[in-house]
């Protein structure tokens, strides 16, 4: 659906901040990766690579205080946390794959617009993460 600019002005102060929960660093990786099933911590952790415990544990308590992930301590031996997909966190399910779709079609095409204004600007490109 599109929106006119003023329209988009005015929902400014609703969308920022439910947009900057979603599209944070890890969330949106999280989210996919629980929309498929269920997952413990330390599974979600070496599937991210390059996340800290920190992260991960930050960017987990925010997406269930958000409402779109639950948490479920097991007390069976040994005692682990499972953390699932809610139905809310399911409904950015097929925004989220679009968007990962997107990346993976046009990661060449950004990768060269980086190359080209790094020339321009006769900078060094910043080192790979």
């Amino acid at each position: 659906m599109p929106y006119t600019e003023e329209e988009v002005i005015e929902t400014v102060p609703i969308v920022r901040p439910v947009l900057e929960q979603i599209a944070h660093k890890w969330s949106m990786l999280v989210l996919t990766f629980l929309c498929e099933e269920p997952k413990r911590f330390n599974e979600l952790k070496r599937r991210l690579d390059g996340v800290t415990q920190k992260a991960l544990t930050d960017t987990l308590r925010r997406l269930e205080r958000n409402g779109l992930i639950d948490r479920q301590v097991l007390t069976a031996s040994p005692i682990a946390v499972v953390y699932s997909i809610t139905p809310l966190g399911r409904t950015l399910k097929d925004p989220l794959l679009a968007l990962y779709d997107w990346a993976l079609r046009h990661e060449g095409d950004l990768r060269r617009a980086n190359e080209r204004f790094d020339r321009k600007q006769g900078a060094k490109p910043p080192p790979e993460p």
